[in-house]
């Protein structure tokens, strides 16, 4: 009888098909390759937007990313982060790791788009995916001094409790969300006269500046959802939405006039006067492989990698592949892209598009000067009586972000002076000494080298938190605890 001979099989051919087109997603945290860093490699299907919701992951953890390594070809998508706590350390958290491999793969297996906002014409629309108990409004227009107080006094006048709100300045524009409830009721507003109202106040607010720069006010009247499922934190979220306003009303167009002690309050190509280096962008082509690189050199910051990665995506380009890393506090980040059409950037009008919004991308974030940070016992009205004695004495809000934590509300804004003068830390400290039991903690962003004439004492004082709050604390002193 011959020999029956049977084609070979290998003995994990039944796992072929997850080796060629790999599970969802596979993620491994490796903490013992390096000795400062921790290593999270991310294997999975490629999808439109998945670089930017794993560094939105990343971001909402507090965690920062100093190398990264990417490559999406072929339609699969393999990533390496370098990654440390926000105290510059590996992670050792077991917990927290768990979370992100959680985060990670419900990420990944999540359709990438589905909840992302839509801009129609110069208007922003959010499409609520779940529901809560806020109402969103957004907001768009020309800044000036004072606007956002101006903003939080219509809010109040209108019966609007600010849940929380998050307002970036830059190049003369503003972009703000807020979230309200009710004053009485602490719900939701769904009565359409009621939001319609609050619509024609708030773009009234915002229209009484030039007509150069058109105002947008949109309110979402449908409860809109502040938490991310799947996610611990939602600041990214609200931020990439503060990024698409800001690239709506263009302020990655310069004012006609020139900058200004009071009106530069970022970085950006106009360089680092600390370390005497600039933000240089740049794109160069790559022929052979149809793609467009894009190169950044800026100083390094914390969601540096986010902001980039952000106004990419949201300007319709696919990154393929790229490298960023930091050196001696100076970042480095390298995009290989093509535009979602699948063409790389072929005009010259293109490329200085994406190297000023990328410019814009990065010095909106960038606040020089002091950043004050307060706590109160909520109520309504309290954001509009802080920024109203600010504006007052000469201070204008650059960048805010105010939060509800149970019954206390938490404040942090990046401040300048209006006109034109560095504000004094040496009176900044003499603030919280006058305030007495009330805890304020004052931060210096960085000192500047001011080219103003130096002013009396008499005039220093004038502009002194010290003094600016002190006539006015009584009426609301009640009002505040400790941070903690």
């Amino acid at each position: 009888m011959k020999k029956v001979c049977w084609p070979y099989f290998d003995p994990d051919f039944h796992n072929f098909p997850e080796r060629i087109y790999g599970p969802t997603c596979r993620v491994t945290i490796d903490n013992e390759s390096l000795e400062e860093s921790t290593v999270v490699k991310v294997d999975s299907v490629n999808k439109q937007g998945l670089l930017l919701e794993l560094v939105q992951v990343l971001t909402d953890l507090n965690l920062t990313i100093t190398k990264g390594y990417i490559s999406s070809d072929a339609g699969w998508f393999m990533d390496v982060f370098h990654v440390q706590d926000q105290h510059g350390n590996k992670l050792i958290d077991q917990k927290l790791i768990d979370n992100i491999r959680q985060a990670i793969g419900t990420t990944s297996e999540t359709t990438i788009g589905s909840a992302m906002p839509k801009t129609y014409a110069n208007k922003a629309v959010y499409e609520p995916q779940h529901p809560s108990e806020h109402t969103a409004i957004e907001m768009t227009g020309t800044d000036r001094p004072g606007l956002f107080s101006e903003i939080s006094a219509a809010l109040a006048q209108l019966h609007c409790n600010i849940v929380e709100a998050h307002a970036w300045s830059h190049n003369d524009r503003l972009a703000c969300v807020a979230y309200v409830s009710d004053q009485s009721t602490d719900s939701p507003i769904a009565d359409p006269n009621r939001l319609a109202l609050i619509e024609y106040h708030l773009t009234n607010v915002l229209r009484a500046t030039a007509e150069k720069n058109p105002s947008e006010t949109h309110i979402n009247p449908v409860p809109q959802e502040v938490k991310s499922p799947g996610r611990d934190g939602t600041k990214t979220d609200v931020e990439r939405r503060l990024h698409q306003l800001m690239l709506s009303v263009r302020d990655f167009d310069r004012p006609d006039e020139p900058m200004s002690p009071t009106n530069v309050i970022g970085l950006g190509s106009n360089g680092d006067e600390e370390g005497g280096r600039k933000t240089l962008v740049s794109i160069e082509s790559c022929d052979e492989k149809g793609y467009s690189i894009v190169s950044v050199e800026c100083k390094d910051r914390p969601r540096l990698m986010f902001d980039t990665v952000c106004t990419l995506t949201d300007m319709q380009y696919v990154v393929f592949h790229a490298s960023v890393g930091s050196r001696t506090g100076y970042a480095f980040q390298e995009y290989f892209i093509r535009h979602l059409d699948g063409y790389a950037l072929n005009t010259e009008s293109e490329k200085e598009r994406v190297i000023k919004c990328l410019e814009a991308a990065i010095e909106r974030r960038v606040c020089e000067g002091v950043r004050l940070e307060l706590s109160a016992a909520n109520r309504v009205g309290l954001l509009s009586d802080i920024t109203r004695v600010l504006r007052e004495n000469g201070l204008a809000v650059v960048r805010a972000d105010v939060a509800t934590q149970g019954e206390k509300s938490v404040h942090a804004f990046y401040l300048r002076d209006i006109s034109g003068n560095e504000v004094d830390m040496d009176f900044v400290e003499s603030m919280k000494k006058e305030m007495g039991p009330i805890d304020v903690e004052v931060k210096n962003e960085r000192r500047r080298t001011s080219t103003q004439t130096p002013t009396s004492p008499a005039e220093r004082s004038r502009f002194s938190f010290g003094y600016l709050l002190k006539s006015h604390i009584e009426r609301f002193s009640q009002n505040f605890v400790p941070i903690k």
